[in-house]
C-alpha cells in the first residue's frame, strides 16, 4: 500500500511539474516514470499475500468482509484489501484466582452460587479453535477480539446458570464431573452457534468456604475412621471363625480317640514304639510294662 501512495505522488508531482515555464519541468518526465515503476511494485508486492501456518486470513475492502478465506501461503488478492488473520490452531482462555496464571491480571476466578446458598470460587481453562470457514461472520459479527468478546462472558454466564443446580459439597466431591459434562454443552452449541469449536473444559479448582472446607474433612476422618473400624471387625470375625473350626476339629478327633481306640490297638501302637527307642543308638535298655503284660527289650548295642 506503501508503494501505491508513492507512485500516486510521484506522477501527480510529474505532471504538476510538466510545465515549460517551470524550472522544474526537467524533472517531469522522470518522476513519471519512478510514479510509475511504484506503482507497479505497489501492485505486485501488495497483490500477493503470505499467510502464516496455522492461521487463515480474511480480506475486508473500504469496511466489506469478504467471504473468500485466505489458506495458508501465498495467495493473490487485490492490493487495496486489508488482510486480517486468524489463528486457527487451538487456544486457550484461563479465568484463575492465581495473579497472572489467567489471560487478565489480578483475581479473574468465577464466583457462583451454589443450590445452598454458598459462594463457590472456580478456577476454568477453556480449549477452543476457530472454525476456518465461519472466520468471515466472526470478524463480521465479533471482530479479531472474539475471546474476550465471547467466549470470556458465555463461560462465566453458563457455569452460574447451572451451578445453582448444585450444593457445594457435591461441586466439591461427588458431583464435580457432572458439572463439568453438564456446562461443556451448553457452552460447546453456545460455541457452535458462532463459528467456535469447544475441545475441552477444565474446571482447575474448586474453592470452598473455610467452615466448609472444615466439615467436610472432618465428614472425611469420619469415614475413614469407620472404614479403618469395619476393616478390624472383619479381620477379628475371621479369626474366631478360625479359631471356632480349630476347636471343633479338636474336640471331633478327641471323640474318635476316645470311641475308636481298643486294648489290641493301643498294645500294639506299644510295641511299635518300643522298636522305634530300641533302634535308636542312645538307647541301652528298656523296660516297659503295665496292664499289656507287654515283653521286655534289651538293646544289642
Amino acid at each position: 500500500m506503501l508503494f501505491l501512495i508513492l507512485g500516486v505522488l510521484a506522477l501527480i508531482a510529474g505532471f504538476a511539474v510538466n510545465t515549460p515555464s517551470l524550472v522544474m519541468a526537467r524533472y517531469s518526465r522522470p518522476l513519471k516514470v519512478i510514479g510509475v515503476i511504484l506503482l507497479l511494485i505497489g501492485f505486485l508486492s501488495g497483490s500477493i499475500r503470505q499467510i502464516d501456518a496455522g492461521t487463515v486470513g480474511v480480506q475486508s475492502l473500504f469496511g466489506s468482509v469478504q467471504n473468500r478465506v485466505l489458506e495458508s501461503g501465498l495467495n493473490l488478492v487485490n492490493p487495496l484489501v486489508n488482510v486480517t488473520e486468524f489463528d486457527i490452531k487451538t487456544q486457550n482462555y484461563t479465568m484463575s484466582a492465581v495473579h497472572d496464571e489467567g489471560e487478565r491480571q489480578g483475581d479473574d476466578a468465577i464466583r457462583v452460587l451454589t443450590a445452598d446458598g454458598l459462594e463457590v470460587i472456580i478456577d476454568l481453562t477453556v480449549l477452543y479453535r476457530v472454525v476456518p470457514a465461519e472466520t468471515p461472520r466472526i470478524f463480521r459479527e465479533m471482530g479479531p477480539n472474539y475471546a474476550e468478546n465471547v467466549i470470556r462472558p458465555i463461560t462465566r454466564t453458563r457455569i452460574r446458570d447451572n451451578a445453582v443446580y448444585y450444593d457445594a459439597v457435591a461441586l466439591y466431591s461427588t458431583k464435580r464431573d457432572e458439572f463439568q459434562n453438564r456446562i461443556y454443552k451448553s457452552i460447546e452449541n453456545d460455541f457452535r452457534k458462532r463459528g467456535l469449536l469447544l475441545e475441552q473444559l477444565l474446571i482447575r479448582n474448586i474453592n470452598l468456604p473455610a467452615s466448609v472446607k472444615k466439615t467436610i474433612e472432618s465428614k472425611i476422618n469420619a469415614e475413614q475412621e469407620a472404614q479403618k473400624m469395619q476393616f478390624v471387625l472383619q479381620k477379628e470375625r475371621q479369626e474366631a471363625d478360625r479359631k471356632r473350626v480349630e476347636a471343633q476339629g479338636i474336640a471331633d478327633y478327641q471323640k474318635i480317640l476316645a470311641t475308636g481306640l481298643t486294648d489290641r490297638q493301643l498294645q500294639y501302637e506299644q510295641i511299635k514304639a518300643q522298636r522305634e527307642l530300641a533302634a535308636s543308638p542312645n538307647t541301652k535298655i528298656v523296660v516297659l510294662g503295665g496292664r499289656s503284660n507287654a515283653p521286655l527289650l534289651l538293646s544289642d548295642k
